[in-house]
């Protein structure tokens, strides 16, 4: 939305508002009831034109909250990453990454993994491990997203025990951002991705 479109809300705002303090007394109970069907049908338009214009201003926030993720991090493939250095279990990893409109970071192939490692390096340290948004909680051995689909691709490191207490993965620094699994109440740092629309 452009200033044009937010100076047309504020006018439509301000004249909604002057025609409510200044409408003049009703004289006769015919003229209004004739003249009401008209009054519902403009106010439901403007009530329409502030509507849309509503979402489309809180649209154009989103997208700017997006690209204020990405101008902080990185993006990678069509994605925003953000780092969070802040060790925290993986739930509550997880959690604050919806709360700011994104999820735990799920690499969907090799380049995107080997990028995902460089910018862990970068922006966490070199030997630091991060929550994957991956965990296989619900059937031993079954990896799955955030979404609850099962994970395609892998990059498990010849460590990966399969433990049965070891339901979340982090990928590692210290092994070339290879994953393993761990005990969901450990502290990990983290990155949230944002996809961007």
């Amino acid at each position: 939305m452009d200033l044009r479109g937010a100076c047309l809300l504020l006018g439509l705002l301000f004249l909604t508002h002057l025609s409510s303090q200044q409408l003049p007394p009703k004289r006769k109970l015919v003229k209004k009831v004739a003249l009401e069907p008209q009054k519902d049908g403009a106010i439901q338009d403007i009530q329409k034109q502030i509507d849309d214009i509503l979402k489309e201003v809180n649209l154009l926030k989103e997208q700017q909250a997006l690209q204020t993720v990405c101008l902080k991090g990185t993006k990678i493939h069509g994605k925003c990453y953000l780092a969070d250095p802040l060790k925290k279990r993986y739930h509550t990893a997880s959690e604050d990454c919806i709360a700011k409109g994104g999820t735990l970071t799920t690499p969907l192939s090799l380049d995107e993994n080997n990028k995902l490692y460089d910018y862990m390096r970068e922006s966490i340290g070199p030997d630091e491990e991060i929550w994957l948004g991956i965990n296989d909680m619900q059937t031993e051995g079954v990896w799955v997203d955030q979404t609850g689909s099962t994970v395609r691709y892998k990059n498990w490191d010849t460590a990966f025990k399969g433990d049965s207490t070891m339901n979340c993965a982090v990928l590692s620094g210290s092994i070339n951002g290879k994953w393993l699994d761990e005990n969901c109440r450990e502290e990990r740092a983290s990155i949230c991705e944002f996809n961007i629309v």
